[in-house]
């Protein structure tokens, strides 16, 4: 059960005063047999020694995954004064080397030891993750997924294929999203299309003789309407990367957020993860229009008949909170003929969206092929046709009846 607070009691961000990398507090992970480095044991509630292999549970977190006020988020974020520093400074617990780790990130390993380390992101940004979903497919099992996804792409080039079956290093990483809650009432109007039919007169030739035919043609009759719909949204999801394209992160839904468990460093451990980069403000923008997508859908509903045009539309929302939240997917790039392409696979799902390039030669000898099996379907049809057309005197040309064949259809699956 989701807990709601109205305030915040957040600690003041940390500043020495310049735009230097600063130290920050970090987190590891040592085993409670050998002191050996844990990382998450995909799929479990346990985390396993890289040396003696022993599984050292993980305790979950008595934590509730809280709905935070939005209102109150916004006006703490328009005060919040951060660093902007480029990059955290770390020292690591195991080895004690030194080592910097990017802005956007606050999960990695180090890169002497390979030490999982987890800093806190209270220390870098204004809101904390609430809540995450823990990995559940492998890597093992994420690079079966891509490999069964570019197999089926059709018109990829061969070599792509063949690319694509050689060992590839995919990163596990988290990514931050927004989840955003709120009761909407809408204001709309527009107007109400009821479709009728009016009988018309027409002329044919029949027999080579002039003839008055009748027929029904639709007309539209609209009506001025106006009215308030209201609906409530639950869980909108944002994401809050700019590493990865936005039509990327929303490809990768849905997600069974239903299965968030409180946000617990130890998931993190062998993995990378981002701070969000997207603020608060700007994802409940991005949310905005989401649920208008919606509420216009709604409108449309509401609205009735057959047709429905929407003039003006005026949205209030009350009650609004939102969580930060991350979420498991594995990522690659590979270049390909000198051009960068990236694929990413849902941690939860194997769910699977890439960049793939396509194949010129392929396509235009598909063009080519179905211009050539047209051709011969309209050879073998055209006589049929012809004498079909001599019982009514009158001539229906073959090609006519291709008027709507696209010569250059979307091949992309």
């Amino acid at each position: 059960m989701e807990k709601r607070f109205s305030a915040f009691d957040w600690p003041e961000p940390e500043t020495d005063g310049t735009d230097a990398p600063v130290a920050r507090d970090e987190t590891r992970f040592p085993c409670t047999r050998c002191g050996g480095m844990l990382t998450y044991a995909i799929g479990t509630d346990a985390m396993e020694c890289r040396y003696c292999g022993h599984n050292n549970p993980i305790v979950d977190s008595e934590e509730q995954i809280h709905e935070l006020d939005l209102p109150s988020g916004l006006q703490r974020l328009d005060s919040a004064r951060k660093l902007g520093a480029t990059e955290t400074v770390l020292k690591c617990p195991n080895c004690a080397a030194e080592f910097s780790m990017a802005a956007t990130l606050h999960a990695s390993d180090c890169p002497f030891c390979g030490t999982a380390v987890v800093t806190s992101t209270g220390d870098v940004q204004e809101f904390s993750p609430q809540a995450l979903l823990p990995f559940s497919i492998t890597e093992t099992q994420a690079r079966e997924a891509y490999r069964k996804w570019i197999s089926g792409r059709w018109f990829a080039p061969g070599k792509l294929k063949k690319f694509a079956r050689e060992d590839n290093g995919l990163n596990g990483i988290y990514i931050p999203y927004w989840t955003y809650d709120s009761d909407t009432v809408t204001a709309y109007s527009g107007q109400r299309g009821d479709t009728y039919y009016v009988q018309q007169s027409f002329t044919v030739v029949e027999n080579g003789r002039r003839v008055r035919r009748t027929r029904m043609v639709p007309k539209i009759r609209w009506t001025p309407v106006q009215g308030r719909t209201d609906r409530h949204f639950d869980d909108v999801l944002i994401g809050a990367t700019r590493t990865l394209p936005r039509k990327i992160t929303d490809w990768l839904q849905p997600w069974d957020l239903e299965n968030l468990v409180p946000y617990t460093e130890d998931y993190l451990a062998g993995f990378q993860s981002e701070v969000y980069q997207v603020a608060l403000d700007e994802g409940f923008g991005y949310a905005k229009k989401v649920m208008l997508s919606i509420i216009r859908d709604d409108i449309r509903r509401h609205i009735g008949g057959d047709h429905q045009q929407i003039h003006h539309v005026h949205t209030q929302h009350d009650d609004t909170t939102f969580k930060h939240v991350l979420l498991p997917l594995w990522s690659a790039a590979f270049e390909f003929r000198g051009k960068p392409y990236r694929f990413v696979v849902n941690g939860r799902n194997g769910k699977i969206r890439g960049e793939r390039p396509y194949s010129v030669v392929k396509i235009a000898f598909a063009v080519i092929a179905g211009a050539v099996a047209l051709g011969g379907m309209v050879y073998v049809m055209e006589p049929v046709m012809l004498e079909r057309s001599s019982t009514s005197g009158q001539i229906i040309f073959p090609s006519d009846s291709y008027r709507n064949f696209d010569p250059f259809p979307d091949f992309s699956r």
